[in-house]
């Protein structure tokens, strides 16, 4: 697990090996990752976008940018938190992802960037 606050906005990430799949030739390794935005602030925010940077062992870096989290733009009032899962894959067996998300503070209507931290994905047989 791996955590970071931005202007008491806090995001949570936990990882999670699937498997293997083949993709085509090759093999791919599928992570799962539980992202939890918690608003410690004393303003509503809602999520407007993401925008990951994934690595791969073989030096790739593919960026992934959208609206919202899985599809929706959650709004989280002071207190509350958000919690999704989502997946990735990656060609090789370590990567890493990292990004930020585009939140709105409802009560100025400032945008601002919230990181999300740089967490690892291994597949398990490396760890031993």
């Amino acid at each position: 697990m791996v955590t970071a606050i931005t202007n008491d906005i806090q995001i949570i990430v936990e990882v999670e090996f699937q498997q293997k799949q083949p993709a085509g030739m090759l093999m791919e390794n599928i992570f799962a990752y539980r992202v939890t935005i918690q608003n410690k602030s004393d303003f509503t925010i809602t999520v407007l976008r993401r925008h990951w940077f994934i690595h791969d062992c073989q030096h790739t870096i593919r960026e992934v940018e959208g609206e919202g989290v899985v599809g929706i733009q959650p709004r989280i009032v002071p207190g509350a938190q958000y919690q999704y899962v989502s997946g990735c894959n990656i060609k090789s067996d370590i990567g890493k992802m990292h990004g930020y998300y585009t939140v709105e503070r409802h009560i100025d209507g400032n945008i601002i960037k919230v990181v999300i931290p740089s967490f690892n994905m291994i597949v398990p047989y490396l760890m031993n």
